[in-house]
């Protein structure tokens, strides 16, 4: 399969985002916080959970309680969330301040063992994901939905993304865009089709010099006006 260049759908994005000033403007802003890496383990915790929370909710209602959740999970503490018994589960499922569902409570304490785990092995989770290569974005996410609760798919790519590691989104437009260039027919659920994603998105970060994640974004643009 041959792909287009990149720079073809950098155009195609610019008719509908203001040419490549508007990109540029557009590429500033965003969920990117490249010292996200460098945070305690804590902050993995928090950003598993709230990704895990926001998966098939309202995103804006999830950030309207995060206070809540930071008080109700003892600040996501790995240590102290992965000792929690019967009671603390039991008082979580009555606390207003969070969303009280039990399956995603529970998978928090399973993934507060996954953080220590990790931890343990690597020194800290933040340097388990420095060391992972981002043109292996796919088994990173096999290892997460392995290892971790909950955390795999799309939930796992916005976990990533939001937590400082440079992830492409699989979006309903960047398949679109995908589909468009002929990387995928239908959306990408088979291993083979997400490692053509995968190798997509390795030539045209190497041919761009851009990180997935502006790839990922000038894709999604490159469909059409949002």
């Amino acid at each position: 399969m041959k792909l287009s260049q990149f720079s073809e759908i950098m155009a195609l994005a610019g008719t509908h985002h203001g040419g490549p000033r508007g990109i540029s403007a557009k590429l500033k802003g965003g969920e990117w916080d490249a010292a996200a890496l460098d945070r305690g383990d804590d902050r993995f915790l928090s950003g598993m959970t709230h990704a895990i929370f926001s998966s098939g909710f309202s995103w804006a209602v999830v950030e309207q309680k995060w206070p809540g959740f930071e008080k109700a999970f003892h600040g996501f503490n790995p240590r102290r969330v992965a000792l929690y018994s019967d009671d603390d589960i039991a008082r979580l499922i009555k606390d207003a301040r969070i969303i009280r569902n039990g399956a995603k409570i529970q998978s928090t304490i399973r993934n507060a063992r996954f953080v220590i785990e990790t931890a343990k092995e690597h020194g800290s989770f933040g340097a388990f994901l420095k060391q992972w290569p981002t043109t292996d974005q796919i088994g990173l996410m096999e290892h997460l939905q392995k290892h971790a609760s909950r955390l795999g798919g799309q939930t796992a790519m916005y976990f990533l993304r939001f937590n400082g590691w440079d992830s492409f989104i699989l979006s309903k437009d960047v398949t679109r865009a995908l589909v468009r260039e002929g990387v995928l027919d239908k959306p990408a659920t088979s291993k083979r089709a997400l490692r053509a994603v995968q190798d997509a998105f390795n030539q045209w970060t190497k041919e761009s010099g851009r990180p997935q994640r502006e790839v990922s974004r000038i894709l999604a643009w490159s469909v059409g006006p949002s």
